[in-house]
C-alpha cells in the first residue's frame, strides 16, 4: 500500500511538473548532445507555429535553419564541458528564433526580442548529456530601451544644431575643431579651416529687416551644406559668420572649395517685397601646419585671412 501511495504521489508530482513546464511564460527546449529536441513546451509551440510532432526527435538546426549552427555549438559546448549556464541578451543577439510578436504595446517591433539561457542538465552520475534552452520574451523592455536611446540621440543632436541654419552651433563646432587639431598633431593629416561671413550684412538688416536677413543667412547655410562632404564640419560661429573645417584637404583644395562656394552665393537671390536682394561672402583660409600653436591660433589665422578679404574689396577669398 505504501509503495502504491508513493508511486501515486510521484506521478502526481511529475504531472504537476510537466504542467508547469508546458505553461510557463518562457520557451523551453531540452536537447541531447546531438542537438536532438526531446522537450518542446507550449510557449515554443505557440510562437513558432510548430507542433510537438513536427520537432520532437529532430535536430534543432534542421527545424530552424536560420539558427547559427556555429554560434550555437560554441555556446552550448561550454555548457556541456564546464557544466555552467551560458547567457545571451537581446543586445548581444536580438533573437535566437525569429518569432512574430502580437503585442499591441510593442507594435513597432518587427519580431520578438529574446534573452536566452542554456543550462546543463546533470544526471545521477554527474554527467551532462542534455541541455535546456530557455527563451524569454523581452520585447517590451527592448522596445522601450531602443525608443529611449533614439530619443536621447535626437536630443543630443538637437543640442548641437543651430536652429536657424541647420549647421552645428558654435560650442559643438569648436569641440570638433579641437578634435581635428589634436588629430593633426598626432597623424599630420592635411586639414584646412575656412572662416567666412556675409558682406554688408548689417546693411541688409537695416534696409530690408531681420526677417530678410534671416533668409539670407539660411540661403548661405544651404549653400554650405550642399557643398561640403560628409567628413567636413560646418558651423555657425556667430551672427553672420561661419566656420568650415575641411578634413583631409590642403590649402589648394580649400581654395577650390572656397571659390565654388563664393560663386554659388553670388548667384543667389532673396526676395523682399518684390525686390531682389543679392549678397556675397568673403572667406579666409588657413591650412593647419606644425607652426600653429593651438586651435585658437588656427582660428586667428583664418580670421586674419578673412579680414584681408574684406579689406581687399570683399566677395573673395584669401589664404594665409
Amino acid at each position: 500500500m505504501a509503495i502504491r501511495e508513493d508511486l501515486s504521489a510521484f506521478f502526481k508530482d511529475v504531472h504537476w511538473l510537466m504542467d508547469i513546464l508546458q505553461n510557463i511564460d518562457a520557451g523551453l527546449i531540452v536537447m541531447d548532445k546531438n542537438y536532438t529536441i526531446e522537450l518542446w513546451n507550449s510557449f515554443m509551440q505557440n510562437h513558432s507555429g510548430k507542433q510537438p510532432e513536427d520537432v520532437l526527435g529532430k535536430n534543432i538546426f534542421a527545424v530552424f535553419p536560420e539558427l547559427s549552427e556555429r554560434w550555437f555549438h560554441h555556446k552550448a559546448q561550454s555548457v556541456f564541458v564546464l557544466q555552467n549556464a551560458a547567457f545571451t541578451t537581446w543586445e548581444q543577439r536580438p533573437y535566437l528564433f525569429r518569432f512574430p510578436h502580437y503585442r499591441p504595446i510593442t507594435g513597432t517591433a518587427e519580431y520578438m526580442y529574446q534573452n536566452s539561457t542554456i543550462i546543463p542538465l546533470i544526471d545521477t552520475k554527474g554527467r551532462v548529456e542534455h541541455i535546456c534552452l530557455i527563451i524569454y520574451d523581452v520585447t517590451d523592455t527592448a522596445v522601450n530601451k531602443l525608443a529611449q536611446q533614439t530619443a536621447n540621440r535626437q536630443l543630443q543632436e538637437l543640442s548641437r544644431i543651430d536652429h536657424l541654419t541647420g549647421l552645428y552651433n558654435r560650442g559643438y563646432w569648436e569641440s570638433r575643431l579641437i578634435q581635428e587639431f589634436k588629430r593633426f598633431d598626432r597623424y599630420e593629416l592635411p586639414c584646412s579651416l575656412i572662416m567666412l561671413d556675409i558682406d554688408h550684412f548689417k546693411r541688409v538688416n537695416d534696409t530690408y529687416g531681420h526677417t530678410v536677413g534671416d533668409d539670407v543667412i539660411r540661403q548661405v547655410s544651404r549653400a554650405m551644406r550642399a557643398q561640403i562632404r560628409d567628413l567636413d564640419i560646418a558651423g555657425r560661429y556667430g551672427g553672420e559668420e561661419f566656420g568650415i573645417i575641411l578634413t583631409g584637404t590642403n590649402a589648394e583644395g580649400a581654395c577650390v572649395f572656397a571659390e565654388r562656394l563664393r560663386q554659388t552665393v553670388e548667384n543667389m537671390v532673396v526676395y523682399a517685397e518684390g525686390q531682389q536682394v543679392q549678397f556675397t561672402i568673403s572667406l579666409g583660409i588657413s591650412q593647419l601646419t606644425d607652426h600653429v600653436e593651438d586651435y585658437r591660433a588656427w582660428i586667428e589665422k583664418a580670421d586674419h585671412a578673412l579680414y584681408n578679404s574684406k579689406e581687399g574689396g570683399r566677395n573673395r577669398f584669401t589664404v594665409i
